[in-house]
């Protein structure tokens, strides 16, 4: 039986959730491209454009593994959390070092890590970057021990992965508390995943642009420049890394530091989920479920607008919310905790004549419709991306939407398949953008096929997700 056979066929040691037909097309597909994409360790997003591990990548990838192999989706998060560093950030970048140094760009010998990161605890074994990505991870660590509680429970592998995560928050919420009221911040686009959302052209315009003859762009040798970001944005994208790197990794004297939305909603998400670790290890989780509350509380005060019906990055240098419309603003639609006219905001403006859900659109475009800005192809500044639309679903679901998440979720699946799992689409046509066999559109199609329409979040607490446990006692030490 060849490899991707023995992940298509139905494992009898295991229970799943749904079980689609082992050979049902979109299944099949979805597996061949992970297979194609493993590296024996990890999963790459893809094999020409990005050739290394890209951190909230592999957790959605975990995401969708956990159906075919909970242990390979277990190897996946360790293999990540093995390269965090001491001052407990998990890098955006793990490197392979068998991939040549000018098949991807920034390279780790412009990182530099093992030296400009040393005072950061950065690893000495292995080369990564310095900057993180979205906190996708103990949501990720939840949802896969979910999968197969005894070969969890066997490996140790909760036990093994709550203190790193429990560190790696620890990180988010004091060191990246930039704007003094709890939330984190980012400091560099690439950061927040949306690498070229037009969000960022206001706190970007007081960043002088590295020179174009300084670097040398390796994503232009995999995609149509029309489709990329400019070497303008991107002079200025390598000036950040370069500054920080050359601050030796240190956090608050930048010139970029914004407050976005669905990083924090990520973050708040995966606090719920933590809490849920430290119940399976003994603890309550009632502590991690107050400050999850708290900072959803924060983040609607920061960055929630009432008129526009959606939440805003804060621009923690400029001193105000960002006056951009972008598919971040409707992430935090995930969180179980929002007030209910909140959500129905966020649900009108996802299905008006911004995002066009519904009507226009096949999929949640990253960026305002009408924003002068958009652009269907190009990179975060309209075109639509499979996990944002995921994590829609799946917040339409938490509250109730279930005629909507039934829609999105076939929306989904449909251009997942016909556009070859590509890494983003035409929001209008669903046509493929960037690179197709793209890791994260295949593991969240795989997660989408095997759990049911209605069998997916609680629409009250979300408990499926985070598994609610406030209000049984004290404290257990499952605080920071």
């Amino acid at each position: 039986m060849d490899r991707t056979a023995l992940f298509t066929t139905r494992s009898a040691e295991r229970a799943l959730v749904y079980d689609p037909p082992p050979t049902d097309p979109l299944h099949v597909g979805a597996v061949r491209v992970l297979e194609a994409n493993w590296t024996g360790t990890s999963t790459v997003p893809s094999r020409g454009l990005y050739p290394h591990q890209w951190s909230w990548d592999s957790a959605f990838i975990a995401i969708g593994l956990r159906h075919l192999s909970p242990l390979r989706a277990q190897t996946e998060l360790e293999t990540l959390l093995a390269a965090q560093w001491d001052d407990g950030r998990i890098p955006h970048i793990v490197f392979n070092p068998s991939v040549p140094l000018d098949a991807y760009f920034p390279s780790p010998d412009f990182w530099r890590s093992s030296t400009a990161g040393r005072a950061a605890g950065a690893p000495r074994t292995v080369q990564t970057s310095g900057i993180v990505q979205p906190p996708v991870h103990a949501l990720a660590v939840w949802l896969v021990h979910r999968a197969d509680p005894g070969l969890s429970h066997a490996r140790g592998f909760l036990a093994r992965m709550y203190p790193r995560l429990a560190a790696w928050h620890r990180y988010l919420l004091h060191r990246r508390d930039l704007g003094g009221a709890g939330l984190a911040s980012v400091v560099h686009p690439w950061e927040q995943g949306m690498d070229n959302s037009p969000c960022w052209d206001a706190p970007l315009a007081r960043v002088t642009p590295a020179p174009a003859r300084s670097f040398r762009r390796a994503d232009l040798d995999h995609g149509a420049a029309e489709d990329r970001p400019t070497d303008l944005d991107y002079g200025r994208y390598v000036r950040l890394a370069a500054d920080y790197r050359d601050a030796e990794y240190r956090d608050g004297g930048g010139e970029f530091a914004v407050e976005d939305p669905a990083f924090n909603a990520l973050l708040i998400a995966s606090e719920h989920a933590l809490a849920a670790i430290a119940h399976e290890l003994g603890a309550t989780g009632t502590a991690r479920h107050a400050r999850a509350e708290r900072l959803t509380r924060v983040l609607r005060e920061r960055l929630w607008d009432q008129a526009a019906g959606v939440f805003r990055c804060r621009d923690v240098r400029g001193g105000g919310l960002v006056p951009e419309r972008s598919v971040s603003g409707l992430v935090p639609l995930l969180l179980p905790g929002l007030p209910r006219e909140t959500v129905a905001a966020l649900v009108d403006t996802a299905y008006g004549p911004h995002f066009g859900l519904g009507s226009g659109t096949r999929l949640p475009p990253s960026y305002d419709l009408l924003g002068e800005a958009f652009d269907p192809h190009r990179y975060w500044r309209g075109p639509a991306w499979f996990n944002t639309a995921w994590l829609l679903e799946r917040g339409l679901r938490t509250h109730g939407e279930l005629a909507r998440a039934d829609a999105l979720r076939e929306a989904f699946l449909d251009v997942a398949g016909t556009s070859g799992y590509a890494e983003y689409v035409d929001p209008f046509t669903g046509e493929a953008c960037g690179a197709t066999g793209f890791g994260w559109t295949a593991a969240l199609t795989l997660d989408l096929l095997h759990t049911r329409p209605d069998d997916g979040v609680s629409r009250t607490a979300g408990q499926h997700t985070f598994e609610t446990t406030s209000g049984q006692g004290n404290e257990g030490g499952d605080g920071e």
